[in-house]
């Protein structure tokens, strides 16, 4: 384990912004690329470099998998400006850096995804490093578009990110208080930019990327009703979550909802079929039950440009957004004195087609059919020893200990006695000893 703090150079085009971070209409120059320098905090063990910019939004920059030298996150090469004095966001302009990072009190980013958040160190071990970003809600911007909240909320939000020596995933926690006496509405979104498999010198998503989630249907604003053409009603405005789950099948820029919302689903991410690297986030969404995503659209990477010659926004990132609320300006309410905690892993994964099931220790993709069971699976602690048991009734179809792989991942597939369609197989991986892990079952089909 190690903690260390570096810099990190990040081009954008030339602009300017008011003392409140309006931006200054007749700024923006395209032409003049210009380099700000952040102060970043790596935290690092023997799977993972992390690489935080507290300065910057409070954000998670950069997951690199070492065990494959990928980066799992998007980074904007050059940042452009965007939907200025078009209603939208809340200071009226938007500019995307990437990583993963907190969004409050209002939806579309938030107000701090520009500021600067306080950094500590809270634990710093052998085995575990664990550090801090907070920032208090104490200002608000007069001008900001009439969607938005226009008073100051108060809110105290603190970001743990936890590195453990042993875990090849990034465990975070966000804490939100409310000081006053009096309930407060307001919206809290973990925004990510997720790009699993990427040159960490050119971190993208892919021609191959499939977002993973367990959800059924989906919905869109009125404005993104396109991105449906290609998938069957569900009804009630809802669409079959089946084409969409695909980059290539983003017609253009838009924003999908889970419908009605997660149902409890505890995962989703990215997976990059390119070289089938993903990274997944695991939580309790019944705490943060939202699950918005967004991109620019396929032809963001179809036609994708030298970002130096030709700054624009229209970059290829897919975005998972994960929220106390269903939609944005869908808004929820902080009880006076009340208090929001909402742990996360970001968990890497190869070799995985897909993800069925996943909690903090493994992640599995378990299906079956008339001739086979087959099992790919992800352990977060690849030094520890497993046993891996498949079951169909009373019949144990496969019982070993099995070394994690943690450059691979891990794939087993047995054989099934004839007959038993619609069965269930049953698995269960636990310690040697015996102490579960994960189990799941799947029917035969």
């Amino acid at each position: 384990m190690s903690l260390s703090e570096s810099t990190i150079s990040w081009s954008t085009v030339k602009y300017a912004t008011s003392a409140e971070n309006g931006f200054v209409g007749g700024s923006l120059d395209k032409k003049t690329i210009v380099d700000r320098t952040f102060k970043t905090h790596v935290l690092e063990n023997r799977y993972l470099k992390v690489t935080l910019v507290p300065e910057f939004g409070g954000r998670i920059l950069s997951i690199v998998y070492k065990p494959t030298g990928h980066e799992q996150l998007y980074r904007n090469e050059v940042g452009v400006p965007y939907g200025m004095t078009a209603g939208v966001f809340y200071y009226d302009w938007l500019m995307v850096y990437g990583g993963i990072f907190p969004t409050f009190p209002d939806p579309e980013h938030g107000r701090t995804w520009l500021k600067p958040w306080d950094f500590k160190v809270v634990k710093e071990s052998a085995g575990e490093v664990t550090v801090s970003m907070s920032i208090k809600d104490d200002f608000a911007y007069p001008a900001a578009p009439a969607q938005f909240f226009k008073e100051v909320t108060g809110i105290e939000a603190t970001y743990y990110v936890t590195l453990k020596a042993d875990r090849a995933a990034l465990d975070a926690r966000v804490v939100l208080r409310n000081p006053q006496a009096r309930t407060i509405d307001y919206e809290y979104w973990t925004c990510t930019t997720l790009a699993p498999g990427s040159d960490p010198n050119n971190p993208k998503t892919t021609g191959g990327a499939e977002i993973i989630a367990p959800i059924q249907a989906y919905s869109t604003p009125r404005w993104s009703a396109n991105l449906s053409e290609g998938d069957e009603s569900a009804g009630a405005g809802r669409s079959r979550f089946e084409k969409l789950r695909h980059f290539r099948n983003w017609p253009t820029m838009g924003i999908a909802y889970a419908a009605p919302d997660m149902q409890g689903g505890n995962f989703w991410g990215v997976i990059n079929h390119d070289n089938e690297e993903g990274i997944i986030r695991i939580a309790d969404n019944t705490v943060t039950p939202g699950l918005k995503m967004w991109t620019w659209g396929f032809p963001s990477f179809t036609n994708e440009t030298d970002a130096r010659k030709d700054p624009n926004e229209v970059r290829p990132y897919v975005e998972l957004w994960a929220g106390v609320s269903d939609q944005f300006f869908h808004r929820a309410q902080l009880p006076a004195q009340g208090e929001v905690s909402i742990p996360e892993t970001y968990s890497p994964t190869v070799g995985m087609s897909n993800v069925t099931a996943a909690n903090e220790n493994i992640l599995i993709n378990l299906s079956a059919e008339a001739a086979s069971v087959n099992l790919q699976f992800f352990s977060i602690e690849p030094a520890m020893l497993l046993r891996v048991r498949l079951r169909r009734g009373d019949a144990i179809l496969f019982n070993d200990a099995v070394t994690a792989d943690p450059k691979n991942g891990n794939r087993i597939s047995v054989g099934v006695p004839a007959g038993g369609s619609g069965e269930q197989v049953r698995l269960t991986i636990t310690t040697p000893e015996g102490k579960e892990l994960i189990a799941a079952e799947t029917k035969i089909k």
